[in-house]
């Protein structure tokens, strides 16, 4: 590609991001403490602001102070039984104040941070721990038992255990999750293996001291395996403050006045941004819970003065229709901002929302695990539900040193203003490469751009819109149809509760959109298959009308998202049971 024209081309996008700037918003991120790692930051905020809660886990308060000093004690515990810089540390944790404490204290010892998904069971397990290497984790005494089944298969040699009770008040002020009471009662383990309680309770604070830079490997962050097994995204803690400054002062829109829920997986690279990095960061304090539960989110919005909030749309309007809604006063909530997976966020949503709160619901951002997730920003273009009205799915502008562009699947070439292709990026919060895997970093590495592999387009107005993954574009008599538009579309039916669309091919025209939906309880004996496929014939282009195909629940992945590769086998082995026979009918 001829690099005056790729010139050209991002200095005309640049002056229309300069020019659909929000005013209100500053140019350039907003480091509190200037760029340095984000273990300093903790120190900093240690000696600040010592006894102010860091985060609050159903009424237990973890000062900075004590966050700081516990990580130092697990430093020291590391370093004394040899850890070494870049070695890794698997954390096989649930949302807990004890990952924060292992995050911080793999990173002060120059360890490499792997968060292990805690619903992984042997071989999810098992392949994580190979490909990294690991030698150290970090886990909940119920999962033990696990780790044990695989550990004669990886070099792990040292096991740390904790129990969710250890940090939890007598008394918890929000209503546990109900799966909590599986893992609060202590498991045993052999008697050789370390417990956290005693690391932070007999280890001293000090420890010897470990040169860190701020681009030294810091975590491997697994993709979700969309495509092929899943793969350690190489990020550093320059990534990490990159994207905490672009968070705090673009999207959360956090001081260290906030207090900001936050529920979302910690071991997801969004819910570590959230949950373990944004905290430190900002100053705010942050109530964690376990996992999501409508009624200990209401409590706790009403008895700490939530001011700042992140949420799956779906999460939202579990809210707004919960039967005692009208007992909790939700008036702190300043900024709300969704992602939309299953539900789609409209205009109704966030009317309803805003009724109840005041604060204006909004996309959160465009990114991933490649990039630390959050290139873009939509804060700003909600003014006339513009946002919402513009072609789906707006994901706004890239943050202050983040670039994009869009081009041709298959030539590179640049794709003008309108046409979509695939997008392309540059960022400082990029990966370095994908772990172990150096064809496939190679692949997506293209002089300095990171291709992604999704459907986007750049409007005229230079505004981004995600269209979807290339592998489930669908042809239909030629033309090109996103489910993700027809998600969205189907979203504002009342009727369902979720909605996943994949597609089917067909001799006639090429593929068919499917549409598989699941019903909200009230509608499962009044809604057929036909009213909802009419209802998309008065509501959709003819082309884009889908084949409607009704489950009892939906696959889900522990994000929120709908497995589609799972709908896909279902309907297969449907098939096979029938011979062959037609199954959507």
């Amino acid at each position: 590609m001829n690099r005056l024209v790729e010139s050209k081309y991002i200095e005309d996008l640049k002056n229309k991001w300069t020019k659909n700037w929000p005013e209100h918003l500053p140019i350039a991120p907003n480091y509190p403490f200037g760029e340095i790692p984000i273990t300093e930051y903790l120190v900093k905020r240690a000696k600040q602001t010592p006894d102010k809660p860091c985060i609050i886990f159903y009424g237990k308060e973890i000062t900075y102070r004590e966050l700081d000093e516990w990580s130092n004690r697990l430093t020291s515990y590391l370093l004394s039984i040899g850890l070494r810089k870049q070695d890794r540390v698997a954390v096989f944790l649930p949302n807990c104040p004890q990952f924060l404490i292992a995050f911080y204290g793999i990173l002060k010892a120059g360890g490499v941070h792997v968060p292990v998904n805690p619903m992984f069971k042997t071989q999810e397990l098992l392949y994580e721990l190979q490909d990294t290497d690991a030698e150290f984790i970090i886990t909940l005494d119920q999962l033990y038992p696990v780790i044990q089944s695989v550990k004669g298969e990886t070099n792990i040699r040292e096991i740390i255990t904790t129990n969710l009770s250890e940090f939890l008040p007598e008394e918890p002020v929000i209503p546990l999750h109900p799966s909590m009471k599986d893992v609060l009662t202590a498991q045993a383990v052999d008697p050789d293996v370390e417990s956290l309680s005693r690391i932070l309770a007999e280890q001293s604070p000090e420890f010897p001291k470990v040169d860190i830079s701020l681009d030294d490997l810091a975590a491997l962050n697994y993709t979700g395996g969309t495509t092929g097994m899943p793969k350690g995204c190489e990020h550093t803690q320059r990534d990490m403050l990159y994207t905490s400054a672009c968070n705090t002062t673009y999207t959360y829109l956090l001081s260290p006045e906030e207090v900001r829920l936050t529920y979302m997986p910690v071991f997801w690279i969004a819910g570590e941004n959230s949950g373990v990095l944004a905290p430190v960061f900002s100053g705010a304090t942050h109530l964690l819970l376990y996992r999501w539960d409508t009624k200990a989110v209401l409590e706790a919005i009403a008895q700490y003065n939530v001011s700042c909030m992140s949420a799956v749309m779906d999460n939202i309007v579990a809210l707004m229709e919960h039967p005692e809604l009208a007992r909790y006063d939700l008036s702190s909530v300043k900024t709300t901002t969704v992602s939309s997976f299953v539900k789609k966020l409209t205009v109704e949503y966030r009317q309803r929302w805003h009724k109840l709160t005041g604060s204006v619901l909004r996309e959160t951002a465009y990114g991933m695990t490649e990039t630390h997730t959050s290139d873009t920003f939509t804060t700003g273009f909600q003014a006339g539900d513009f946002d919402l009205k513009s072609q789906p799915v707006f994901c706004g502008i890239p943050m202050p040193g983040t670039y994009l562009k869009i081009v041709d699947f298959q030539t590179g070439e640049l794709m003008p203003p309108g046409k979509e292709g695939e997008i392309a990026i540059k960022t400082p919060s990029l990966m370095k490469g994908y772990w172990n895997k150096p064809e496939e970093t190679r692949r997506v590495f293209r002089n300095g751009w990171f291709h992604t592999g999704d459907i986007g387009v750049i409007d005229d107005n230079g505004f981004l819109h995600f269209l979807g993954r290339k592998k489930e574009m669908l042809k239909v008599n030629g033309m090109s149809i996103f489910p993700s538009e027809i998600e969205m579309l189907m979203g504002k039916m009342q009727e369902l509760e979720g909605c996943g669309v994949i597609g089917l091919e067909d001799e006639e025209k090429g593929q068919l959109p499917l549409a598989v939906v699941q019903l909200r309880a009230e509608y499962r004996n009044k809604m057929t298959e036909d009213d909802i496929q009419n209802w998309c014939k008065a509501n959709m282009a003819p082309y884009k009308v889908p084949i409607v195909k009704i489950v009892e629940q939906l696959p889900l992945t522990t994000t929120g998202k709908v497995k589609k590769g799972e709908l896909l086998k279902s309907l297969q082995v449907a098939k096979n049971q029938t011979n062959g026979k037609e199954i959507l009918k």
